[in-house]
């Protein structure tokens, strides 16, 4: 009995010093997605507004001028930019962006895939090991980025991924990320970087719209395509950022209130067992005492 006694007190130091570092790891959580979250909604309309333009200008530049970026081919190699996050212990966060990754691949390119020709370039860690383990061809370029996060060192790999476009290495670029909602709530996606996507000429937007270029049209669109496409996969990057966050926030905080649980469930236990033990100690005392006196 006293065997079982200290058993459940051990668990129960256990359980207390667990619940000490989720609540500590949910209130770092809570800062740092606070920072993330005021990043993610200040870039936000500006890059939906750049993206909306550029889409615009090729749709409506459309057989007046050749533009390298937008150039649509038949897709024999892709490569997919798969954004997960450096750690773990963020709920299902890292999987459902793994399990998107491997989706689209099995959807939309499951030819090339048996072919060799479907690359990751993976943007944080627990992509890269998880998907290298599956047996994809994961490249780990640019998987420490998290370290380091700023504009430079995405624009890098925005870059890279523009001018592996532009040689032929790859006739189709796509993005596989978690959009950014609120703490507890994300969208997992998968969009379209490279060739830039169109604007559906449908109903009333058949009208081509009335731009004016200065300087030339195409010194332009040469200079502004890169920075529009450096900012977007910059935007997509602190969707993800501000996501772990809040997962792992989200996740802390679902672990203390289990925690909780467990603790009142052990201190039933344990209180159960010592009423047990102190019964069987009177029962023997009494017994002994009634054998004194026969």
């Amino acid at each position: 009995m006293a065997g079982q006694l200290k058993e459940v007190r051990n668990r129960i130091k256990s359980v207390q010093s667990t619940q000490q570092i989720t609540k500590a790891m949910k209130m770092v959580s809570a800062a740092k997605l606070r920072r993330a979250q005021d990043a993610i909604t200040q870039m936000r309309p500006y890059a939906q507004k750049l993206q909306e333009m550029l889409s615009n200008i090729v749709s409506n530049t459309e057989g007046d001028m050749s533009i390298k970026l937008a150039e649509e081919r038949t897709v024999e190699k892709v490569l997919l930019i798969v954004i997960t996050s450096d750690r773990g212990l963020c709920g299902g966060y890292n999987a459902n962006l793994i399990k998107l990754a491997k989706l689209t691949i099995a959807e939309k390119y499951a030819d090339q895939h048996k072919k060799g020709n479907v690359t990751i370039w993976n943007i944080g860690k627990k992509g890269y090991e998880s998907l290298l383990k599956a047996g994809y061809k994961a490249d780990a370029t640019f998987k420490d980025i998290f370290l380091n996060l700023n504009f430079e060192n995405v624009q890098a790999a925005a870059q890279a991924a523009m001018k592996a476009f532009e040689n032929k290495e790859f006739d189709a670029v796509e993005i596989v990320y978690s959009e950014f909602k609120n703490a507890a709530t994300q969208r997992f996606t998968a969009e379209q970087f490279l060739p830039i996507p169109k604007v559906a000429n449908t109903g009333s937007s058949k009208k081509k719209s009335d731009f004016i270029f200065e300087p030339a049209k195409e010194e332009l669109i040469a200079e502004l395509m890169p920075k529009i496409l450096n900012t977007q996969l910059y935007k997509a990057v602190l969707d993800c950022n501000a996501s772990e966050h809040g997962a792992r926030m989200t996740a802390m905080d679902k672990a203390s209130e289990n925690a909780n649980e467990l603790l009142k469930t052990l201190k039933i236990s344990y209180n159960r067992a010592r009423q047990a033990a102190i019964t069987t100690e009177l029962t023997e005392i009494v017994s002994g005492a009634a054998a004194l006196q026969g």
